[in-house]
């Protein structure tokens, strides 16, 4: 299998789990529990690893500014408990993917499309090393096969976790930073800047500071676009992180790959279509 194989599989099915962090349904919920807005994303995604410290949070979540996250995460375990936000987490994705998919949430094609990335997340389970954020999430029970929509979900969000924790090791192999590395992601023009900058907190100085650092590894131009050497750079990244990520995608092929697609497709387009999915600024 070629690696790129795993990079389009992940992307295609991606905003069936992404849109967890940006349903409207997430903000009632979890202020139910108690959580103020700009605890949810990061008290959610960090659940799976039990009652970690915000450190841990800063270093599997990678690219958000520390002391963000140290706030959002000082006093999460004492308002509430790891169990019940998975369980709120499960809610969220449970509503909303009823909401958008309607009838097709439980239908024959998301059972298959399940079945297949299911097979690639146990295979992914197979090599936790490494990966901590993965890891956690590896080991919570899957959901019930009546209920389609949420395997597919969870099988989509061990892939990611898992092609995420390979991506952070790659860039940090490459001496690049949270910070820095949103500002190479913008170098690319994927995604402006201020969006990068603002949705993870970064203040406008120390954005400046990375942009400056850069610039003098060689990998910005004086337009903040990247040079050859920055895009040998990022390409190196991604086809390491393609590679780390093709394990588990062996499981099911290149046949199993493309079937996977073709039945995501249509799912993660009405996603997207919502309009719901987006880049904003966690809480």
């Amino acid at each position: 299998m070629e690696a790129v194989v795993a990079r389009k599989t992940w992307r295609t099915v991606e905003p069936v789990h992404g849109i967890v962090y940006f349903a409207p349904e997430r903000d009632e919920i979890y202020d139910r529990l108690g959580l103020r807005r700009d605890q949810s994303y990061f008290v959610a995604r960090a659940a799976a690893m039990g009652t970690v410290p915000p450190e841990v949070v800063i270093a599997t979540f990678f690219n958000f500014r520390p002391d963000f996250v140290r706030r959002a995460m000082v006093d999460a375990w004492e308002i509430t408990s790891p169990s019940n936000v998975l369980a709120a987490r499960l809610d969220v994705v449970d509503r909303v993917l009823q909401r958008l998919l309607g009838d097709a949430a439980r239908s024959e094609d998301v059972a298959e499309a399940a079945s297949l990335a299911r097979r690639a997340a146990e295979r992914a389970a197979e090599r936790p090393e490494g990966r901590p954020l993965f890891a956690g999430h590896a080991s919570l029970p899957w959901p019930d096969e009546s209920d389609p929509h949420l395997v597919l979900w969870h099988a989509q969000t061990l892939l990611r976790e898992f092609r995420g924790d390979a991506h952070i090791a790659a860039m940090t192999a490459e001496g690049v930073g949270g910070c820095e590395a949103l500002v190479i992601h913008a170098a690319t023009g994927e995604v402006p800047a201020s969006v990068l900058r603002s949705s993870r907190s970064w203040s406008r100085d120390e954005w400046d500071a990375c942009v400056e650092a850069l610039r003098s590894r060689g990998w910005l131009d004086g337009d903040g676009g990247l040079t050859a050497d920055g895009r040998s750079h990022r390409e190196r990244v991604e086809a390491l992180t393609d590679e780390r990520s093709t394990y588990a995608y062996e499981a099911i092929g290149d046949d199993g790959c493309d079937r996977l697609r073709t039945l995501a497709r249509p799912l993660s387009k009405a996603i997207v279509a919502s309009g719901e999915l987006g880049f904003r600024a966690p809480g």
